[in-house]
């Protein structure tokens, strides 16, 4: 859409709600939103005539980002490009508006072909399925010893000629790459990934503290699933989960509750000012107990846990983005305004995109999610789209 035609789009009003912006709660707020854009936020009735939405009281947040998704509603993101727009659709009922489609570690040839069919969903833009913001690769640059369920016979060393074939494919839409920072040439790619525009995170490493140190002066900027998959914190081996919690980067939580005790993510939030929330939801996820398979390893799936079969191994979760910010907020005591940040506004601010998204204010998409008192979506808008039947 034209900014010329933004203008002339006509004004839907949302007003009685409680509204969650960056500058606090506005209850019984009004938002307007012309053509895919927010327009005005204010705690009166703007001047503006058009179709006008009650929300009753419900709260109205930025629709959530996940920057770290495998697949869902049955589907994963690794089997077809078919089976990669169904699973962002099926988290978009959650909530999330924006999502980072993760690879896990495979040969480099699939790895080649899924990050095409993620530029493919890229390059549509928000569409009727979902919107994909590109691809984040959790892989193959990966620590053998901290493999959690990545596939470690698929691993590689950091690899330049590697990095550039991936590239290559992703035809620009890859945004992020996790790796091990301890491994040879590691600091080396760190440095070419920034050059390529794309964010490095540090994860599944065995890493110490000084190694994570030089990964962060070269450059990585995120911490893939704090905690999980990395040493453990200890008093006289802090490793990369201090590096990461005093170095600035932006710390994904898995906050099922399962991942991480909710006293654990709510020290996170007080220590650090860029926490993201974030999946890591596999196929599973929506589905039920059962078993599954990822990255070739099977994974059997009870009490909404899933385990690889082999190791025992996390493998992954069933997490939605909306339940994320319920247990941050029910579980973890959180205000709901730092929750919402943390599923909105920090990771738009990861992917250098706060401009665009992750917020309720003029200028943004709107991108937004209702919910009820209990924290439930009951309505989303991608786009200035309704998905759903919505009054307006």
């Amino acid at each position: 859409m034209t900014p010329d035609a933004g203008i002339a789009a006509p004004a839907r009003l949302l007003g009685g709600g409680r509204v969650v912006t960056p500058e606090g709660i506005v209850s019984d707020g009004w938002v307007a939103v012309r053509g895919e854009r927010i327009t005005e936020v204010t705690s009166e009735r703007p001047g503006l005539e058009g179709p006008v939405l009650d929300l009753e009281g419900a709260w109205l947040l930025p629709g959530f980002i996940d920057l770290h998704m495998h697949g869902g509603g049955g589907h994963n993101v690794a089997e077809s490009p078919r089976a990669m727009e169904e699973a962002v659709a099926f988290h978009r009922g959650h909530g999330t508006t924006a999502t980072l489609v993760s690879l896990m570690t495979a040969p480099e040839g699939a790895l080649r072909e899924q990050l095409g069919w993620a530029a493919a969903l890229t390059r549509r833009g928000a569409g009727s399925r979902g919107h994909v913001l590109g691809s984040h690769l959790e892989g193959p640059f990966l620590s053998p010893r901290r493999r959690g369920a990545q596939n470690a016979a698929h691993m590689l060393a950091p690899d330049d000629a590697v990095l550039e074939r991936l590239l290559d494919a992703a035809e620009g839409t890859l945004r992020m790459v996790t790796l091990a920072p301890e491994l040879p040439g590691a600091p080396g790619l760190i440095e070419a990934l920034g050059a390529a525009g794309v964010v490095a995170a540090l994860g599944h490493s065995d890493a110490t503290y000084e190694q994570a140190r030089a990964a962060i002066q070269a450059g990585a900027r995120h911490a893939t699933h704090l905690f999980n998959a990395m040493a453990p914190l200890l008093h006289r081996e802090p490793g990369l989960v201090l590096a990461a919690l005093e170095g600035g980067l932006t710390c994904e939580l898995i906050n099922d509750g399962i991942h991480l005790h909710p006293a654990v993510v709510r020290l996170v939030f007080d220590l650090i000012e860029f926490p993201a929330l974030v999946t890591d939801a596999i196929d599973a996820t929506g589905v039920g107990d059962g078993r599954f398979w990822l990255g070739g390893q099977e994974v059997r799936v009870h009490a909404g846990e899933a385990r690889l079969m082999a190791s025992g191994s996390l493998a992954g979760s069933t997490l939605t983005m909306d339940r994320a910010l319920r247990n941050a907020v029910r579980s973890s005591g959180l205000s709901i305004e730092r929750a919402s940040a943390a599923a909105s506004r920090v990771p738009a601010r990861a992917l250098g995109l706060e401009r665009e998204l992750g917020a309720i204010a003029p200028g943004r998409r709107a991108d937004l999610v209702v919910l009820d008192d209990d924290l439930g979506v009951t309505a989303v808008m991608a786009g200035g789209a309704w998905c759903g039947t919505p009054d307006a």
